[in-house]
C-alpha cells in the first residue's frame, strides 16, 4: 500500500511539473496578430435554397429582437425564404470569401464577386504583396452566426448578420519568416456582414452589400 501511495505522489508531481513548462507562455512566443479584415465589398452571392420555408418568430436563437419584425416582413414577401437554410449559406460565404481574401487568391474571388469589389480585394491583396507580406491565417471556427437586423427596403431585403469566430492569425515575410501571430492561438474576431437581396428579382441570390468589424 505504501508503495502506491509513494507511486502516486510521483505521478502528481511529474504531472505539475509538466504543467508548469507547458501550461504556460514562455514570453517567446510571437506576438498575436489580428486576422486583417476585409474591405467593404458588394456582389458575393449567397444561394438560397428551395426548402419549405422556416417560420420566423422571436424564439430564433441568438437573434437581436429587433430583427423579429424585419424577418417577418422578408417572409411575407418572399413565401420561400428560409432563415435557418439563409444562416448556413452566410457561414459558407464568410469561410470562401476569407479563405480566398488571406490566401490572395484573385481568380476565386473573381468567381464571388465582381466590379468595384474586385477591384478593393485586389488593391488590399497589392498593398500586402509590395510590403512583401503573407497571410497565413486559418478560420479555427464559427462560434456563433446571428441575426443583429432585418428590413425591407423599397422591395430590398436587408439581413445583418453577426459572425463570432476564432481565428488563428499569422503574417510572415516574403522568406516564409512568422513576424506576427502564431497558429497555436485562436484570435477571436467578430464581424458584421450584410446580405441584400431585390425581393422582385427574378435572380434568387443573395448579395454581400458591406462588411464591418463589430463593436
Amino acid at each position: 500500500m505504501s508503495t502506491i501511495i509513494i507511486l502516486a505522489m510521483v505521478f502528481v508531481f511529474v504531472a505539475l511539473r509538466l504543467w508548469s513548462v507547458l501550461g504556460r507562455r514562455t514570453g517567446h512566443e510571437q506576438p498575436l496578430a489580428k486576422p486583417e479584415h476585409v474591405p467593404v465589398m458588394r456582389g458575393v452571392p449567397l444561394s438560397r435554397g428551395a426548402a419549405e420555408p422556416a417560420q420566423v418568430t422571436s424564439e430564433q436563437p441568438g437573434n437581436a429582437p429587433g430583427a423579429t419584425a424585419g424577418l417577418r416582413a422578408i417572409a411575407a414577401a418572399d413565401s420561400s425564404f428560409d432563415l435557418a437554410r439563409f444562416v448556413e449559406g452566410a457561414k459558407a460565404a464568410y469561410r470562401m470569401i476569407l479563405e480566398a481574401y488571406w490566401s490572395g487568391d484573385e481568380s476565386r474571388l473573381k468567381e464571388l464577386v465582381d466590379g468595384e469589389v474586385a477591384e478593393a480585394f485586389s488593391a488590399a491583396i497589392a498593398e500586402r504583396k509590395a510590403e512583401g507580406l503573407v497571410l497565413d491565417n486559418r478560420l479555427v471556427s464559427i462560434d456563433a452566426a446571428h441575426i443583429e437586423d432585418a428590413s425591407v427596403e423599397a422591395q430590398t431585403a436587408h439581413i445583418r448578420v453577426r459572425f463570432d469566430a476564432d481565428v488563428a492569425a499569422v503574417t510572415r515575410d516574403a522568406e516564409g519568416k512568422v513576424v506576427a501571430g502564431s497558429l497555436e492561438d485562436a484570435v477571436p474576431t467578430h464581424d458584421v456582414w450584410t446580405f441584400s437581396r431585390a425581393l422582385k428579382a427574378a435572380d434568387p441570390n443573395w448579395t454581400l452589400t458591406e462588411t464591418d468589424e463589430a463593436a
